[in-house]
């Protein structure tokens, strides 16, 4: 190069170099240009790379770029929302001739709010892995534990972690890095012009946050464009999926959502699915309370045991058409009464226990179990035994304070709680406590000391080995497969702990007179193409002991209907407002006669809910829509139809709508 060019080279990069990036010259509103744009960009990158990840799915919905453009709309519904406190703010600062002090102070929120948008989008794929959904309302619920969320963290998913936390500190020292460049450098503006332009800022931001000229604006719902939840999931990004479940908790024990209707149609509705008789409801004031007459007459009624099983789901059982890890609840199917087809109500622990301790239907909002108004009062299973002379107590190897549990019910007839501070030199503990065989053995001492004492009792045991990041002790099991830590090796061990106990039972003096019931929660990563994946949903139960002749139950079962159905078969009249069915009394399997009201099941996933009956499913959406489809029980497969049910929506509307208003106006009690 010559010498005459090198200076002129030399003061080109020069200039380049003083010149100010374009945006910078917006004044103080080049910060907020500058958010908006990067975080685009990160969440159209992120939007991408997941929805590569999930191509299988994505492909068959052939609506890439609609999927794309709508995700730019979400994003910047996200961004407006971050970046509307400082543009607010605003003019506050200069008419206090402070407009520096603005600058520095959007500098710092627009970089956290930055940080933690991508944090959000970091946390996404192992989520997503989980829970088939970007994190939504489990995600704000698990914030509420950080120690155990936090041991699980560490202890299951190190790697995850440090690719987070890498990830993570990369992007945060870059976006630190950024903003810093306008916290004294932007072009400066006349206080005239900045306060021309803002009203053009804050109507431009309106627009992005509203994001809808029609008469509401857009939502979770506008974003849904096919039968395949986890893809719709994928639209919006995780900031705002994550906001708008906070924005939600507003709203909770609302069942609005779905649509309105009469209060004395929802009334009649449910109470001719419960098939209990005119005559047995006793209160106008109280719509579901009843009287129910057992069905199995005792001179003395017997105790009651229920093993809550963890995150244990259909496709782990073989009987029920999953894989071969469950030997003792496998082989329990032909020696007590087997539910072929029995429903779970939700996907979290929480769900199951408020369907099946206390009878209540699921709803969009968080369970009962975790409610303000339902922490003392509220109708359970223990309640109901309280009144006819029995101590109940909750055994459970981790804390019981999680999600509440240990509040709800002790305010709701329980007497007493054992967990992990009461078991003295466990055999084995994790993240989620003692193991599985400890917390049996700590159950089998309870029920010796209680029968011992001649009091009647009901005893709910929680297990927990089968929980992520499933841990469990060596040597117990011969391993399904590589690693240690899968859900299949936890199952197997879940299942070994149970056998284990199961043949303690039956050897010891309690099991003449105690009803046993072994029934799951939930099944774990509940996912599928589906708006609602009905199989997913699909547990095993299964009630055993005293004089329990074997029977099996081919009829749809909701986990709701179990607790009527166990007083009966204990032989315990009782007064309640458990909306489920009495199972000995509505099923052919127990040798009623036509007519019987047809079985039915009923589902929550996230804020969609389904009603199963028969073949035929009714998804309930946000906003009034109903969809239809057909399900095959062979295939699990859930078929879109065009054959609509008004009937069927109906009834499924009174039923989500009938325990938002209970929960509500405190209504789930008796007198």
């Amino acid at each position: 190069m010559s010498t005459l060019v090198q200076p002129r080279v030399a003061l080109a990069i020069a200039n380049l170099r003083s010149m100010q990036w374009p945006i910078r010259r917006l004044g103080p509103y080049s910060c907020v240009l500058g958010f908006i744009l990067i975080g685009s960009a990160a969440l159209a990158l992120s939007r991408a790379v997941l929805i590569g990840w999930q191509w299988d799915r994505v492909d068959v919905t052939d609506s890439l770029w609609s999927m794309l453009l709508q995700g730019l709309r979400s994003d910047l519904i996200t961004l407006g929302l971050f970046a509307a406190p400082m543009v607010v703010l605003l003019p506050l600062f200069v008419a206090a001739n402070r407009l520096s002090w603005w600058s520095r102070l959007s500098s710092v929120w627009l970089s956290v709010s930055l940080i933690a948008i991508l944090l959000l989008e970091f946390a996404t794929p192992q989520f997503l892995y989980e829970y088939d959904s970007r994190p939504n309302r489990l995600f704000v619920e698990y914030l509420v534990y950080p120690r155990e969320v936090s041991a699980m963290l560490w202890t299951g998913y190190k790697g995850t972690l440090a690719l987070v936390a890498l990830g993570l500190t990369a992007a945060g020292w870059l976006t630190v890095r950024h903003f810093n460049r306008y916290r004294d450098t932007v072009d400066p503006w006349r206080t005239r012009t900045v306060l021309l332009v803002w009203p053009i800022v804050v109507i431009v931001l309106f627009v992005m946050i509203r994001s809808s000229f029609q008469h509401r604006p857009a939502n979770l719902a506008t974003f849904a464009f096919c039968d395949d939840a986890m893809v719709n999931s994928l639209v919006t990004n995780s900031a705002y999926s994550v906001l708008s479940a906070v924005y939600g908790l507003k709203n909770e024990a609302q069942s609005e959502i779905y649509g309105n209707m009469p209060a004395q149609e929802i009334v009649s509705r449910v109470r001719k699915g419960m098939a209990a008789g005119p005559a047995s409801f006793t209160s106008d004031q109280f719509p579901t309370l009843h009287k129910q007459v057992a069905s199995v007459r005792r001179e003395r009624p017997l105790n009651l045991v229920i093993v809550l099983e963890e995150s244990l789901g259909a496709g782990f059982v073989e009987e029920l058409g999953g894989v071969p890890i469950t030997p003792h609840l496998n082989g329990l199917a032909n020696q007590g009464i087997w539910f072929d087809q029995l429903y779970a109500t939700g996907t979290r622990s929480v769900r199951g226990i408020e369907a099946i301790v206390a009878g209540f239907p699921p709803t969009p909002a968080l369970s009962v179990v975790k409610l303000d108004k339902s922490q003392r009062g509220f109708e359970t299973l223990a309640s109901v035994l309280r009144r006819a002379g029995y101590r109940s107590e909750f055994v459970y190897g981790g804390e019981s304070h999680f999600d509440n549990m240990r509040g709800f019910f002790l305010g709701n007839g329980f007497h007493d709680i054992v967990d992990r501070k009461d078991m003295v030199a466990p055999k084995f503990v994790g993240s989620w406590g003692a193991s599985d065989e400890d917390l049996f053995d700590k159950a089998h001492q309870r029920l010796q000391a209680l029968h011992e004492s001649r009091q009647p009792y009901f005893l709910l045991v929680f297990s927990s080995s089968n929980h992520t990041p499933f841990e469990f002790p060596d040597g117990r099991i011969e391993l399904h497969e590589q690693p240690k830590q899968t859900v299949h090796n936890a199952v197997k061990y879940a299942d070994h702990a149970l056998g284990g106990f199961l043949k303690q039972a039956r050897a010891s003096k309690y099991w003449a007179d105690t009803l046993v019931m072994v029934v799951a929660d939930h099944d774990t990563r509940v996912y599928g193409d589906e708006l609602v994946p009905v199989n997913k949903f699909h547990i095993p139960g299964v009630i055993l002991g005293a004089d329990t002749q074997p029977r099996r139950i081919a009829s749809t079962v909701s986990q709701i209907d179990l607790a009527p159905t166990l007083l009966s078969l204990m032989g315990i009249d009782s007064e309640h407002p458990f909306p489920g069915r009495d199972l000995t009394r509505t099923l052919a399997e127990f040798g009623n006669q036509p007519p019987l009201p047809a079985p039915r099941a009923m589902m929550q996933f996230d804020q969609n809910f389904a009603w199963l009956q028969d073949n035929q499913v009714t998804v309930l959406l946000p906003d009034g829509d109903v969809r239809y489809f057909t399900y095959d029980r062979r295939t699990k497969s859930l078929d879109p139809t065009s054959t609509q049910s008004p009937e069927m929506a109906r009834n499924a509307l009174a039923n989500v709508l009938m325990p938002s208003w209970l929960y509500r106006e405190q209504l789930y009690r008796v007198r």
